[in-house]
C-alpha cells in the first residue's frame, strides 16, 4: 500500500512529539551536551547514508557552493537542540511547545532582512497577533515568572534563523547536501564537547537514548518523504498537531500545569501561524498563475 504525503507528515509530527517527550525525560538526568552528542551520532549516520544513496559520486553529493553558510546552519542547529533540551527540562514540555509554534511567524519576520521578502499588512497583523500570544504564554507579570521562560523564545529564534539559512542554501545546494553538512558539523562540534560530560549510563537509560536516536532518524525520514509527496503548506499546517501532543504529554505524563493563559496564548499563536502559512501559500500560487 502506497503511503500518501499527509500520512507521512502526520507520522513525522507524531514521532517528533515522542522524541520531545523522551528528550524531556533524559534532559532531567543528563547534560544537554551529552544528549546532543548521542543524537548527532545517529543523525550524522543517517545523513551519510542519505548522501550515499544519491546519484553521482560521493564528492559530487557533498559539494557545496556556500561552505560558510552550511557551517553556520550546522552550528545554529546545535545551539537550537541544546536550547530545546534545556527548555523542556527547566520550562516544561507544554509551555515550551506553546512557544515553539511561533516559529513560522519568526521565519516570516526574519525573511524580510535576510531573504529580501516583502510582507503585506495582513501578514504583519498576523505576526503581531502571534507575538501577543507568545507574550501571553510567557506572562512576565506572573508571580512564578522565571528567566528560564526565555529559553524557548531563544530556541524559536535560532530555529527560525536556521530555517531561513536553509532556504538560502537551497538556492544553490540540493537538500541532501544541506542535510549532510548539518549532521557532520553537529557531530564534530558535539563530539568535541560531549565527552567532557560523559557519565555512567544505566542500561535502562540507554534504551531511552537509543529510542531518542531512532525517533530522530525515523521522524526526519518521514518528513523528507512528506515534503517529496505533498506541498509544504500541508506539512506546515499538520505540524501544529505537535502542540496538541506536547500539551497532552506535559499534562498526563509529566504532571505539568496547563493554565487558561497558556491555552489562550497558544490559540492566538496557532491562528496567526496558520494564517501566515495559508497566506504565503496563496501568494506563491498566485505568482505561478
Amino acid at each position: 500500500m502506497r503511503i500518501s504525503g499527509p500520512v507521512f507528515a502526520l507520522l513525522a509530527v507524531t514521532i517528533f512529539s515522542i522524541q520531545d517527550a523522551i528528550t524531556k525525560h533524559v534532559g532531567q538526568l543528563y547534560s544537554p551536551f551529552l544528549i546532543s552528542m548521542i543524537r548527532y551520532w545517529a543523525f550524522a549516520l543517517f545523513g551519510v547514508l542519505l548522501v550515499m544513496n544519491t546519484k553521482g559520486s560521493f564528492r559530487q553529493a557533498i559539494h557545496t557552493a556556500r561552505p560558510m553558510l552550511q557551517i553556520g546552519r550546522g552550528l545554529l542547529l546545535v545551539v537550537q537542540i541544546l536550547l530545546s533540551i534545556l527548555s523542556f527540562a527547566y520550562v516544561g514540555l507544554a509551555q515550551s511547545q506553546a512557544i515553539f509554534v511561533a516559529a513560522p511567524l519568526m521565519v516570516a519576520l526574519l525573511s524580510i532582512p535576510i531573504l529580501g521578502e516583502i510582507i503585506g499588512w495582513k501578514r504583519w497583523m498576523a505576526i503581531a497577533v502571534g507575538m501577543c500570544g507568545v507574550l501571553i504564554i510567557i506572562n512576565p507579570f506572573d508571580a512564578d515568572f522565571s528567566n528560564y521562560t526565555f529559553l524557548p523564545v531563544f530556541c524559536v529564534f535560532t530555529l527560525s534563523l536556521y530555517n531561513i539559512l536553509t532556504r538560502l542554501a537551497g538556492r544553490t545546494d540540493p537538500p541532501q547536501v544541506s542535510f549532510f553538512y548539518t549532521g557532520v558539523i553537529g557531530l564534530v562540534v558535539t563530539s568535541c564537547i560531549g565527552p567532557f560530560f560523559w557519565t555512567d549510563i544505566p542500561l535502562a537509560d540507554w534504551v531511552w537514548l537509543i529510542a531518542l536516536c531512532l525517533t530522530g532518524v525515523s521522524g526526519h525520514y518521514c518528513l523528507i518523504r512528506a515534503l517529496d509527496l505533498s506541498e509544504a503548506v500541508t506539512v506546515q499546517t499538520l505540524s501544529y498537531l505537535q502542540l496538541v501532543y506536547g500539551l497532552a504529554y506535559g499534562y498526563f505524563i509529566f504532571n505539568e500545569n496547563l493554565t487558561m493563559v497558556m491555552l489562550l496564548g497558544s490559540m492566538l499563536v496557532v491562528f496567526a501561524g496558520v494564517f501566515t502559512i495559508w497566506r504565503d501559500h496563496r501568494l506563491k500560487r498566485a505568482g505561478k498563475a
